[in-house]
C-alpha cells in the first residue's frame, strides 16, 4: 500500500532501522549541511535523518523538522517506490510496452488487465486538503521563518533544494512538475532556477511571448515519497507526473486545486508556496551555488517568484537534500530513475541490453552502455540515439560495451573498452547541447561530446587481425571450487 504522505515515509524508514532522529540543536545555515554531507558519503549512503531542533539564521528556533538524505540509499529508494527492488516497476512497464498482440479471446482478454492499470490511478480531486490547514497570506507571509538551508560557504544564501514546482502551459493547459532550486531573496521572493532545458523553462517563455505578465506558480514541499520523485523522472512530452505518481503507487493520487489559482497541488503535501511568476519582469543575478557537480555554479540571470501566499498542514516536515562532490542522495534518485525507464529506452534502442550512470559522472558527464551487437557500426547508432533523446542529449561521454559487461562495475567497464579500442579509429566527437551547469563547455549550454566504441570489432570496421578471447576459467572448474571454497579457511 502507498506511504500517504512524508511524515508516514519516516516512521517507516526509523520502522526498519533507516532513520536517525537529531535532537541536538542545529543550524540550518552549514552546520545541518556538513552534518548531511558525512553522513550522505558513509556506507551505503548513511541513513535518514530529521533534524528535530532546527535554528533558523536569526538563532531563533523553528517548529518545523528538517528531512534530508530520505532517499539517500537504495534501500529508502525501494521503501519510497513500494518495491523490494525499483526494477520492478521496470518490469511493469516492459510489460505493458510488450508489443506482441495475444491469440485468440482469451489471451486478449488476460491482457486487460496491463492497461486497466492505468486507467485506475489518475489523479483524484478532493475538496479539503491537509496541505491547506494552515493558510498564512499577505504580510504574514515570510520565507524565512520556514527552516531553509544554506548548504556551502560562498552559496549566495539559503536555497529550497526539494521542491515540486508546479506550473501550466497557458495555450494547452497541461500541468508539469519540475524540481528546480529556488535562492531565498527575501520575506516573499526567490529565483526560479529554470534551465532553458525544462519543462518550466518552456512554459515561461510561452508565458512571455504572449506578453503576460502573471504566470501562476505553486511549490509544494513533501508529499507522499513516490510524488515526491516524479519531478526527477524524464517523464515523455505530455505525460502527467500525477498519473506516473499513481503509477508508481498502484493507487490514484489526491489533489486538490490552489487556494489562489487552478493548479493541482498534492493534497498531502506539507507546505504548499503559492505565488506568481512576471514573465515581463527584468531577470535577477541568482547564485551561486554548490552544486552536484562537486564545484559552484557562478551567477546567472532567472525569473522572480513572488510569493503570496503559504498554506501547510499543521505537522508539517520540511524536506530538504544537498548536492555537492559525489556520491550524494541524488545519486540514488537518479539511480532509479536508470532502471525505471530502461524499458522506454529500449523502445527506439532496442538492442541495449542496460546502461548505468556513474556516481562520478554525476549523471550527465558519463554513460557506460552495453548492447548485443549484431552488425559493424552499431556502436555509432547507439550513440547517436541516446544524444537524440530528451535529456540524454545532454550526455558528454558515452562509453558502448558489448552484452556480456556489467556496466554498473564501473573497473569492468573501463578494463574492457580501453582494451578494446584504437583511440584513432574508435573514438568519436560531436558537438549538441550541453547541461547548464557544465562550467568546462565552451559556452552556456553548448559543447563537444565523446563517444567511444569500446566493443569487439569486426573486420567491416577495420580490424583484420584475429581478435582474442577473454580469458575465462572452465565452467566445470568453477563449479567444483565453488563447493569447495567453504572449506578451504580463505575467506
Amino acid at each position: 500500500m502507498a506511504t500517504p504522505h512524508l511524515r508516514a515515509f519516516l516512521e517507516e524508514l526509523e520502522r526498519h532501522g533507516e532513520l536517525v532522529r537529531v535532537h541536538e540543536p542545529v543550524r540550518v545555515q552549514l552546520e545541518m549541511a556538513e552534518i548531511a554531507d558525512r553522513t550522505m558519503k558513509l556506507p551505503d549512503g548513511g541513513k535518514a535523518l530529521l533534524f528535530e531542533r532546527p535554528v533558523l539564521d536569526d538563532g531563533t528556533p523553528s517548529g518545523i523538522p528538517v528531512a534530508i538524505n530520505t532517499f539517500g540509499s537504495w534501500r529508502r529508494m525501494a521503501l519510497a517506490l513500494g518495491v523490494e527492488d525499483v526494477s520492478e516497476h521496470a518490469d511493469r512497464i516492459a510489460e505493458m510496452l510488450q508489443p506482441d498482440v495475444p491469440r485468440g479471446f482469451w489471451a486478449k482478454v488476460q491482457l486487460l488487465p496491463k492497461f486497466a492499470e492505468l486507467a485506475r490511478v489518475p489523479p483524484r480531486g478532493v475538496r479539503s486538503a491537509p496541505c491547506q490547514e494552515v493558510i498564512v497570506e499577505g504580510d504574514a507571509v515570510d520565507l524565512t521563518r520556514l527552516p531553509i538551508m544554506t548548504s556551502w560557504p560562498a552559496d549566495a544564501g539559503p536555497f529550497i533544494t526539494m521542491p515540486m514546482v508546479i506550473t501550466k502551459d497557458p495555450e494547452t493547459g497541461v500541468q508539469n512538475l519540475g524540481m528546480y532550486r529556488m535562492q531565498v531573496t527575501g520575506p516573499r521572493t526567490t529565483f526560479m532556477h529554470w534551465q532553458r532545458h525544462k519543462g518550466g523553462a518552456a512554459h515561461y517563455r510561452r508565458y512571455r511571448e504572449r506578453g503576460e505578465a502573471r504566470m501562476p506558480v505553486v511549490v509544494a514541499l513533501g508529499a507522499d515519497p513516490a510524488t515526491m520523485y516524479t519531478p526527477t523522472a524524464p517523464l515523455p512530452p505530455g505525460i502527467d507526473e500525477y498519473l506516473f505518481s499513481g503509477f508508481l503507487r498502484r493507487t490514484p493520487l489526491h489533489v486538490t486545486e490552489a487556494t489562489t489559482c487552478e493548479l493541482r497541488v498534492p493534497a498531502e503535501a506539507d507546505i504548499v508556496l503559492e505565488g506568481y511568476v512576471d514573465p515581463q519582469e527584468p531577470l535577477g543575478m541568482e547564485g551561486p551555488f554548490g552544486d552536484h557537480t562537486g564545484f559552484y555554479t557562478p551567477a546567472d540571470r532567472f525569473p522572480n517568484f513572488h510569493v503570496e501566499r503559504i498554506t501547510r498542514r499543521r505537522n508539517a516536515v520540511y524536506p530538504s537534500t544537498i548536492v555537492g562532490r559525489p556520491p550524494m542522495e541524488d545519486f540514488y534518485l537518479g539511480g532509479a530513475t536508470e532502471r525505471i525507464f530502461l524499458p522506454l529506452l529500449r523502445m527506439t534502442q532496442p538492442e541495449v541490453i542496460d546502461y548505468h550512470m556513474p556516481a562520478e559522472g554525476i549523471f550527465h558527464n558519463l554513460v557506460f552502455v552495453s548492447i548485443r551487437k549484431e552488425y559493424p557500426g552499431q556502436a555509432y547508432k547507439v550513440m547517436n540515439g541516446l544524444w537524440g533523446q530528451g535529456l540524454m542529449s545532454l550526455a558528454k561521454v558515452i562509453v558502448v560495451v558489448d552484452h556480456d559487461i556489467d556496466v554498473k562495475n564501473a573497473q569492468e567497464v573501463w578494463w574492457y573498452a580501453l582494451n578494446n579500442i584504437d583511440p584513432e579509429r574508435d573514438v568519436r566527437f560531436t558537438f549538441g547541447p550541453i547541461d547548464d551547469l557544465d562550467h568546462s563547455a565552451r559556452g552556456p549550454a553548448f559543447g563537444s561530446k565523446m563517444g567511444i566504441d569500446g566493443t569487439r570489432k569486426w573486420p567491416e570496421e577495420g580490424y583484420t587481425r584475429e581478435w582474442p578471447d577473454v580469458i575465462r576459467m572452465d565452467d566445470v572448474v568453477r563449479q567444483r571450487i565453488d563447493e569447495l571454497w567453504p572449506r578451504l579457511g580463505i575467506g
